[in-house]
């Protein structure tokens, strides 16, 4: 159950969840035929009656449960949390969610052990990080509030901005990366850019310049695996210590790349949210 505000004037029900929410046809008529949205005092509202700013409704509707296996106890940091999502900050070195049933250590197995001690039984991430990527992964807290942030991850919506430090200078200040990505024949895991992969767009900045490397700013359009890491190394400046795109090995064998950023604006608050990772 949650409450929502109305923030525009002469708005209905059907608009909001058909128009602004652009819920899928499915969706509404489940809602509908539920009885799901009431006024907050229960009353039962027409749904094509315009209502004033302010009139606040209730949403009640049955929350399947996620199939994560909760740890013991959630040891990731929660970064921002309201009724309807909540962003944590995903270590390095540990997966997005599980991908077997022996995968009980993911992010999500962790997220579903804070759901639980709430008293809660749904949570789904909206997006991913790769294993080695650390930093801000978006959940959704219930169904309607995954739909509608997977459609804002389509829309491009949900501005998501990742830092790295990269081999080299890149000669411009800023740019766009757009080429389509795939997976490499020859390697397992590996993904090349590739005239028949998936479209795929990455933005950067320099933010700092060193002798030997700079740091970049990245916001992406799309989502593909391993997109900033094989679009940088293809325009020949990769990830410090990222040996799998060709950069040279350092003392730690590994590569960093962090995301730092999530911003967007809320669709049940109505309001803008920035949040940062300060790890």
């Amino acid at each position: 159950m949650f409450l929502y505000t109305f923030n525009e004037d002469h708005l209905t029900i059907e608009e909001l969840l058909r128009n602004h929410w652009r819920l899928g046809k499915k969706l509404v008529h489940e809602l509908r035929m539920a009885k799901a949205i009431t006024l907050e005092n229960d009353e039962l509202v027409q749904w094509n009656t315009p209502l004033q700013v302010g009139t606040i409704v209730k949403f009640t509707f049955p929350i399947p449960a996620s199939s994560y296996k909760p740890t013991p106890v959630c040891a990731i940091d929660i970064v921002y949390e309201d009724d309807h999502c909540l962003i944590v900050s995903k270590p390095k070195g540990m997966a997005t969610h599980p991908n077997d049933d022996r995968d009980t250590h993911t992010c999500m197995n962790h997220v579903m052990a804070h759901i639980q001690q709430q008293g809660g039984m749904y949570a789904e991430h909206v997006h991913r990080l790769d294993k080695g990527t650390q930093g801000l992964l978006l959940v959704a807290k219930h169904p309607l509030a995954k739909s509608i942030f997977d459609r804002m991850i389509e829309e491009k919506s949900i501005i998501r901005t990742y830092a790295a430090e990269v081999q080299g200078n890149i000669r411009s200040s800023s740019g766009t990366i757009s080429e389509s990505i795939g997976k490499d024949r020859h390697h397992a895991s590996r993904r090349v850019v590739s005239k028949t992969g998936q479209h795929a767009v990455t933005h950067y900045e320099v933010v700092s310049r060193y002798k030997n490397s700079c740091v970049v700013h990245l916001i992406l359009e799309t989502g593909r695996t391993h997109q900033i890491r094989v679009h940088l190394a293809y325009i020949g400046h990769p990830i410090i210590g990222d040996t799998m795109y060709g950069a040279r090995e350092t003392v730690s064998d590994d590569y960093e790349l962090h995301a730092i950023q999530l911003e967007f604006d809320h669709p049940f608050l109505n309001k803008r949210i920035t949040v940062k990772d300060e790890q």
